[in-house]
């Protein structure tokens, strides 16, 4: 049975609905940086998404091909991740998405090396004709963090965020925005698929001790 990484790591891909403090290790990815309206049709994020998915299925599907990888396990390939920012905002702000900068991921299996990756950036270009030397391999050490599942459309997250902030607060954290460490999404659902009452994304702050 393939391995996924949302059952075998509960505490990370399903939160409960209500905040909780996590401590989150290192982790690698495969990414796409960009900027602006994630909503925009053929514009960078669709884009992004188009390379991430490309390159993760390129190695999930690499035991079929000549490539033998060391170590390889079958296995689901992880849900969407981001990480969101505006310039000169602690955290995000729904009514600007044209402001937006983000690095959108999709979590990398262990066996998955650099080597590996850049094999599968050089492959996935090859097949599809097309460009995928956009993505880069992400090592991520996110550390202390306060998450919540979020039921419903992405533009009700500020009332989970509300709520995550002042859980952060009562357990004597403070936030912990800087240029490594940002408000997180990790996508569950299709939302071309799920109505956005169904949505389940899980959020992420970074906190610190006082």
């Amino acid at each position: 049975m393939a391995f996924d990484y949302k059952k075998e790591y509960k505490e990370f891909y399903l939160p409960p609905k209500k905040p909780e403090i996590i401590d989150v290790p290192a982790m690698n990815f495969v990414a796409v940086r960009g900027q602006g309206n994630p909503n925009v049709e053929d514009g960078q994020y669709q884009r992004a998404l188009n390379i991430l998915y490309g390159v993760s299925f390129t190695i999930k599907m690499s035991y079929k091909g000549s490539r033998e990888i060391e170590g390889y396990f079958p296995y689901v390939v992880p849900p969407l991740e981001g990480l969101w920012w505006q310039e000169g905002i602690c955290g995000v702000d729904y009514g600007r998405k044209n402001d937006f900068q983000w690095i959108s991921m999709i979590r990398l299996p262990e066996f998955a090396t650099e080597e590996v990756f850049q094999w599968a950036v050089e492959e996935a270009s090859a097949k599809k004709k097309t460009d995928f030397s956009k993505a880069e391999f992400l090592s991520f050490a996110e550390g202390l963090c306060v998450q919540c599942m979020h039921i419903g459309p992405y533009d009700d997250e500020p009332v989970t965020i509300e709520s995550m902030d002042q859980f952060a607060l009562e357990k004597g954290l403070l936030l912990d925005f800087s240029d490594q460490r940002r408000h997180h999404e990790i996508y569950l659902s299709d939302p071309r698929r799920a109505k956005p009452e169904r949505l389940r994304t899980v959020i992420r702050h970074p906190v610190k001790e006082v």
